[in-house]
């Protein structure tokens, strides 16, 4: 292919694409502006670089830089790809002041407003466990082992914790990623990388599961229970009767109540989903008299987190709150001939979509009230 010289390259003013030589073409817009292109196939694939505008390039410039381009195509080396890791290289010389910790406060931020919970947890343990290794790091400078730095202390002691604080690491480095903040892998992904470097989770402890009272033993339990005038003494028995989680009865609010149906809504639930509890005469009969926003207040407003849990300990009981689910889960599998799809729903736990239907029609619902009925009936019995 003849190559064009420079004087005639200037004589060009026809829009379309020239070629010059060495693989590099010049190319004239519709709007008769010029600029010099470098084309290439690589695996199969036509690729343009763009090699400057003709006014700041000259032809002799433009085919060095051709050169230098084929002599990347030579090693393997995608020039195109070359240049733009150059330019990302530059974006974050510019942005390394960016540390993880304001990284992380800029996630959270961003994110709080559609957390069905606080963002309480993510705070709590990125204080306790990142931020005093690499929390003024650079975001960009965050390898593996500044990661490990963090998990190996933490990873065997405690497991659960250690398995959330690595999935957060990895959301704020995304984010960082995302933003421009970093380029290159994530050092915080566990499949085919930390999954080599740590044990998995369930080998290092067995999972516990929430230490529950034999279902034997829960009427005596509610008796006691019933001898305590606390309003937190009421609620945890609320709890109990209806299977349903701390958290769920401590936000429970007069207008979800319609007569022997409790509906709590999506925003309060851990699935994110509408739940229909039906209550039992002996659950109504816990409703306090006196109404204020929430149905279950103390004397200075909302009981805390832990109210339910300090009821237990002053009666004496190694259990947790959470526990009497499982009390609930194995007095329905073992005394009674319920399906297994309905205490699930009792529950809520996520059912299969077929039999959600069924529940949505609300014939389940009425399986769930005789249930629940027999629940109370049998937590009623001392032994």
């Amino acid at each position: 292919m003849a190559r064009l010289s420079a004087a005639a390259v200037a004589k060009l003013k026809k829009p379309g694409r020239y070629a010059v030589g060495d693989n590099l073409y010049l190319q004239i817009s519709t709007w008769h502006t010029k600029a010099w292109v470098f084309r290439y196939t690589l695996n199969g694939t036509p690729r343009h670089m763009g090699m400057g505008p003709c006014d700041l390039i000259t032809l002799a410039e433009a085919r060095a830089k051709a050169r230098d381009a084929r002599r990347l195509l030579l090693d393997g080396i995608d020039p195109l790809e070359a240049k733009q890791s150059v330019r990302r290289q530059r974006l974050l010389a510019t942005t390394r002041a960016k540390t993880f910790k304001e990284c992380a406060e800029a996630l959270i931020a961003s994110r709080e407003a559609g957390w069905r919970r606080s963002s309480g947890q993510w705070h709590q343990s990125l204080r306790a466990y990142v931020y005093p290794r690499i929390g003024e790091l650079s975001a960009a400078d965050i390898d593996t082992a500044a990661v490990m730095s963090v998990l190996q202390p933490i990873w065997t002691k405690l497991p659960e914790t250690a398995s959330r604080v690595r999935g957060r690491i990895e959301a704020v480095l995304s984010w960082a990623k995302v933003h421009g903040l970093r380029d290159g892998d994530n050092p915080a992904r566990w499949r085919g990388h930390l999954d080599q470097l740590l044990p998995a989770r369930a080998k290092v402890k067995r999972v516990e599961h929430f230490t529950a009272l034999p279902y034997d033993k829960i009427g005596n339990f509610m008796a006691e229970l019933a001898g305590q005038q606390d309003m937190a003494a009421r609620a945890l028995q609320f709890a109990i009767l209806t299977a349903t989680r701390s958290g769920e009865v401590l936000g429970a609010r007069w207008n979800e109540i319609k007569g022997h149906i409790w509906t709590i809504p999506p925003e309060r639930m851990k699935g994110g989903r509408e739940h229909r509890v039906p209550l039992s005469d002996r659950a109504l009969a816990l409703l306090p008299r006196k109404r204020a926003e929430l149905v279950f207040s103390g004397a200075h407003g909302r009981l805390g987190p832990n109210a339910l849990t300090r009821v237990i300990k002053r009666l004496g009981y190694n259990v947790t709150v959470h526990g009497f689910r499982s009390t609930f889960r194995d007095w329905a599998a073992e005394t009674t001939a319920y399906p297994n799809h309905v205490v699930e729903m009792a529950l809520a736990h996520a059912i299969p979509s077929g039999v959600e239907a069924s529940y949505r029609r609300g014939d389940l619902f009425e399986k769930r009230r005789e249930l629940m009925a027999a629940w109370a009936d049998y937590c009623s019995k001392v032994s």
